[in-house]
């Protein structure tokens, strides 16, 4: 039998905030940076997602449905290509035409809230299969959350929402003794099929392709077909999965990335005996080895290959924390801009510019943050929140008047009206503290790195 190479990329850019300081709170609620976000997805398109669609339609042309390759496309990123790059979302589209193409689902603003207890995890990812069958035309059956964030108890729901597979790291804490290159089952649920990251083959081109230091540099696309048939020597799969950015973007044209993506498949083809699969024909083809245990959550982040680059500090778990807080309530109102500005909020990526550990990755995500510190981010981040708070509060408020006289004129058209109590508005007060607060923590958060 063949021997599988599975290629993913994941898209997403995050809608970033602007400047949002206390005295705005109550006062304004445009919280995002237009400016910011038409000229990142602008570069990167022009720079990444443009020309490596073209390359990759290039390749599929010349190879037919012997090259596949699957995407996930977070929804805060379609919604800027819409505006800013139309051109990158038609371009996708031709893709999807080819019939070589999976497109994953995954949560609409690339969230945390498969961490949370609340049912948000489950109506992002549902509005995420709806955009990709609205756009793309398919329905998918394979599901990659935010990073790779997995555990039993996430793959459990994902299978009850009807997932035939999930996408997660390859973790060596997990693995132990076990090879990433299998395929394997949720240990709760053995319908949902895993298929694990090759995190020494995939972060050599997504880390180390243009590192001049590196001992193996260059990669070449010989070289690299070498590596694959070694690492699949005793095994049937190598998956690669990686940001899409890498190419153009994170590995500038100039090391010669795109060179290489161009010839890798004529050296597969030669060289190994591997065919190019995507992620559910990988778990039509494959049997599993084994189930998974992953009692608690892992990631592709980081060196740890765990959650705490996005909860691993006080002010990441109190911004989360308040953030799901009020799900219940921004969900019962049922605001349309209510609810954009709250999914917006609850890109991971606001939680990654708090963090105070240590930066690995070879430094690779210190330069994405927009933040000068951690509790820059914080309290420009608790700011716009508090707002989003108050926003909730004066909306409850009028929407009890509004019953309150809709009950009155069918009880008694001269009944007396009701005076109504509502909440005092703590949010300003409880920004204030924590700006307040700030200082402390971050003497406290910095004693523990």
């Amino acid at each position: 039998m063949r021997k599988t190479l599975c290629f993913y990329f994941q898209i997403h850019q995050p809608v970033r905030l602007r400047r949002y300081r206390f005295f705005d709170i109550g006062k304004r609620h445009d919280y995002f940076d237009e400016y910011v976000n038409r000229s990142t997805i602008r570069r990167v398109a022009e720079k990444c997602y443009l020309p490596m669609n073209r390359l990759i339609m290039d390749i599929i042309k010349h190879y037919g449905e012997n090259f596949k390759v699957s995407f996930s496309i977070s929804g805060s990123a379609l919604e800027q290509f819409a505006l800013h790059t139309p051109e990158v979302i038609e371009s996708f589209q031709e893709l999807a035409k080819t019939g070589c193409v999976e497109f994953l689902a995954e949560t609409y603003p690339h969230s945390l809230a498969s961490l949370s207890s609340t049912d948000e995890f489950e109506l992002q990812v549902k509005r995420h299969v709806e955009r990709m069958e609205e756009l793309f035309g398919q329905k998918p059956v394979t599901l990659r959350n935010s990073s790779l964030i997995y555990s039993d108890q996430i793959g459990e729901r994902v299978a009850a929402m009807g997932f035939e597979a999930m996408l997660t790291d390859g973790a060596k804490h997990v693995l132990g003794w076990k090879s990433p290159n299998f395929l394997y089952t949720n240990a709760a649920n053995p319908k949902l099929k895993l298929l694990l990251k090759n995190s020494r083959l995939s972060d050599d081109l997504s880390m180390r392709f243009g590192e001049r230091g590196w001992n193996e540099w260059p990669i070449t696309a010989d070289k690299y077909a070498r590596w694959l048939n070694e690492s699949a020597a005793e095994s049937e799969i190598v998956n690669l999965f990686m940001n899409y950015e890498t190419f153009g973007e994170n590995q500038s044209a100039e090391t010669g990335i795109f060179e290489f993506m161009r010839s890798l498949p004529e050296y597969i083809f030669s060289m190994t005996d591997f065919e190019f699969l995507t992620p559910k024909e990988v778990v039509k083809k494959h049997q599993p080895v084994a189930p998974l245990h992953v009692p608690y959550p892992i990631s592709w982040s980081d060196e740890e290959k765990d959650i705490t680059g996005w909860l691993g500090n006080e002010l990441q778990t109190e911004a989360f924390e308040e953030l799901f807080k009020i799900q219940p309530r921004v969900r019962a109102l049922n605001d349309q801009a209510l609810d954009k500005d709250y999914w917006r909020l609850q890109s991971s990526d606001h939680f990654y510019y708090m963090r105070t550990k240590l930066f690995s990755d070879n430094d690779f995500h210190r330069y994405v943050s927009p933040y000068e510190t951690p509790y820059e981010a914080f309290i420009n981040y608790m700011n716009v929140l508090s707002d989003v708070i108050l926003r909730v509060e004066d909306m409850e408020k009028k929407r009890i008047l509004v019953d309150e006289k809709d009950t009155d004129k069918e009880e008694s058209p001269v009944k007396s009206k009701k005076t109504t109590r509502t909440p005092q508005k703590k949010s300003a007060e409880s920004s204030a503290k924590t700006s307040k607060k700030v200082d402390d923590k971050e003497k406290k958060v910095k004693s523990k790195h």
